[in-house]
């Protein structure tokens, strides 16, 4: 067996292990079960932009006053689907966390979103200026049960009542705080299930009852668990695991994935696995998903609050990739269908480009990924590899400078090229006229490639 062989069964054997690793899996699996919720929520953020934001900003305030009962309804849909959807994934990651290791999948995700809520904080703290308060009103609310610290400038206001939850710990930052009690609580619930520490009831009890009885020991130490675990935590340090979790985890990950080498080696990385037949993004959609997708969340989080682009904490998010470097799919091979229209002389290579032109609009690639073929073929390995962290750098270098506003808004992936990055970035011209240029450019390097295949012999067919 030849080195290249080897190499290339090595890497297969590696890649096909890290994309079937249930753990990651199960990571995956529930932020693509969340999807339906991120695209109702972004879709009712986009469409308050139309309603409101952009004709706000040019002076059309009646339009706006007549669309505020389509806004407010927008405003309950963002409330019950992006606002909340660290709840969601919650029971999402506990649910196929406890498929993967076949035990009661329904009461891992319940036990986990349980959990999850049982170590949030339960109090609010509101920040108010200290000159809109008086000292009588202040004695008035010390007097009430509310802990008055003073900061500053400002006055936080500890309510002791029992029982609030934030959205700040619901929504995009509670994630990885999900993620990780997720984790502590199924995985406890797993073990007493696997060691039949449970309670069994005779065969001849319904089966629905039979699971539920089941789960009552081991659902009941996972959530004591992770309740002894916050308590502990809060108890020496003052602050709720949440954010720790926030402070010490999730934004010092976060703030890795914003420099341009993290994006290009991710983007090159995607293309590496498709070359060898791995699905990059399904391979790598815990990165993906589990660190962009939380950046998304956070944007479209941060705009509906300030409706201000320039307040968009994260430069790159998981729309980011899609909008500047995948149109058409990975590789941007709609360049590639684009350089064989004009310059291949070749019919099969015509023949499959007429017939991946209508997927490929769509961003839908396979066709051409395994009809030309790309997989494994060294005729186009340069190109591929090269021409998505290309444009993902330009698209990045725009958006760190100003000219186009980062993506915040999730958008459905078969949005055509062009059209995805101004819905994205909230009808912004200049971010969809960026994906057209990426897609330009993609043009002028899959052109030589094109031009040079013409010169290599088919073998005929004996």
């Amino acid at each position: 067996m030849s080195f290249k062989e080897n190499f290339t069964e090595k890497f297969m054997e590696v890649s096909g292990r890290i994309g079937s690793e249930k753990h990651l899996v199960a990571i995956r699996d529930s932020f693509i079960a969340a999807m339906p919720i991120t695209m109702a929520g972004s879709i009712a953020v986009l469409l308050n932009v139309f309603f409101r934001d952009i004709p706000t900003s040019m002076g059309w305030t009646g339009f706006a006053e007549a669309m505020q009962p389509l806004i407010d309804i927008n405003g309950y849909v963002y409330f019950g689907t992006i606002a909340i959807m660290a709840l969601f994934f919650a029971f999402t990651f506990g649910y196929n966390l406890s498929n993967a290791y076949k035990v009661n999948p329904l009461a891992g995700g319940i036990i986990s979103f349980a959990s999850f809520i049982a170590t949030m904080p339960q109090s609010l703290n509101i920040l108010t200026d200290i000159t809109a308060l008086d000292a009588t009103t202040i004695e008035a609310l010390s007097k009430a049960g509310l802990a008055v610290v003073r900061d500053g400038e400002m006055v936080s206001l500890e309510t002791s009542q029992w029982g609030a939850i934030q959205l700040a710990y619901a929504g995009a930052t509670g994630l990885f705080t999900a993620l990780i009690v997720g984790f502590i609580a199924t995985f406890t619930y797993i073990y007493f299930t696997k060691k039949n520490i449970m309670i069994k009831l005779p065969d001849t009890v319904p089966p629905a009852v039979n699971k539920a009885f089941a789960a009552i020991i081991p659902g009941t130490a996972a959530i004591y668990m992770s309740s002894l675990i916050a308590y502990l935590i809060f108890t020496l340090s003052g602050q709720p695991i949440n954010d720790l979790i926030s402070k010490y985890v999730q934004q010092p990950l976060m703030g890795l994935s914003q420099g341009v080498g993290s994006v290009i080696l991710l983007t090159f990385l995607v293309q590496l696995f498709w070359f060898f037949g791995l699905h990059g993004h399904n391979v790598l959609a815990p990165v993906m998903d589990g660190i962009y997708g939380v950046a998304l969340n956070e944007n479209t989080a941060v705009y509906e609050a300030t409706r201000n682009i320039a307040k968009l904490p994260w430069t790159w998010t998981r729309g980011s990739f899609d909008a500047y470097a995948q149109m058409g799919g990975s590789g941007v091979t709609l360049g590639l269908i684009i350089a064989i229209y004009l310059l291949s002389k070749r019919e099969e290579h015509k023949t499959i480009a007429k017939l991946a032109t209508p997927m490929g609009i769509f961003n839908i690639n396979e066709p051409i990924i395994f009809g030309m073929p790309i997989v494994l073929n060294p005729t186009f390995v340069i190109p591929w590899l090269i021409t998505p962290p290309i444009c993902a750098t330009i698209a990045y270098l725009a958006t760190s400078a100003g000219l186009i506003p980062p993506v915040f808004l999730a958008v459905p992936w078969i949005t055509p090229p062009g059209l995805y990055a101004y819905l994205a970035t909230g009808g912004n011209l200049m971010a969809g006229l960026v994906s057209l240029f990426n897609l330009f450019i993609s043009f002028l390097i899959w052109a030589p490639f094109v031009i040079s295949a013409n010169k290599i012999k088919v073998p005929e067919m004996k």
